[in-house]
């Protein structure tokens, strides 16, 4: 049996796309309750549930074409509405307070850096030698950019690029005769 507002509300979406403009007002003026009904039973309130009802039927007239005309149009309506809500509900509980002294018991320390780290990778590197070496420790442990590797040793940022390839080609063929 077909509910008597989804007929109508189809009637009158389907005279609507025919240009029938006080069809579709209508429509949209019997959805905005409907929507409203909608938003509230998600906890939303005041100017927000006018926010969801606003923003919905201002999706259904863009995505009006998208609606066929042989489909119930209130499953159609109410996911529209349903986004909406949602995106609503993002917006509105996004910025949540927490007070971070509520929860310092169960939060986790921090955790402590690896105190062989260091001199493992100073070891390894270490093992290489000349500029490749010296490029790849002020590159890869002291964080130092081409750029400001390619000043400090003059060499050109390209020159640095190679280096530092060579290098890293040596580690990786390091690493693969101490695993083997």
């Amino acid at each position: 049996m077909t509910n008597p507002v989804e007929t109508h509300w189809s009637s009158l979406m389907r005279a609507a796309s025919r240009g029938d403009e006080g069809a579709y007002r209508r429509l949209l003026t019997e959805l905005a309750p409907a929507v409203r009904a909608k938003a509230a039973r998600y906890g939303l309130s005041g100017a927000d549930v006018e926010d969801a009802v606003q923003e919905t039927l201002l999706a259904i007239h863009v995505k009006r074409g998208t609606w066929r005309e042989d489909e119930p149009i209130r499953p159609w309506v109410f996911a529209i509405a349903g986004y909406k809500i949602v995106d609503q509900m993002r917006r509105r509980y996004r910025h949540a307070a927490v007070d971070i002294s509520d929860f310092t018991e169960i939060l986790p320390a921090e955790a402590e850096a690896d105190p062989t780290t260091t001199s493992d990778m100073d070891r390894v590197v270490a093992r290489l030698t000349g500029r490749a070496g010296e490029i790849v420790r002020a590159i890869g442990m002291e964080g130092v950019s081409v750029t400001e590797a390619s000043q400090r040793f003059g060499m050109s940022e390209g020159a640095v690029r190679v280096a530092l390839h060579r290098g890293l080609r040596k580690l990786a063929d390091l690493r693969a005769s101490m695993v083997t």
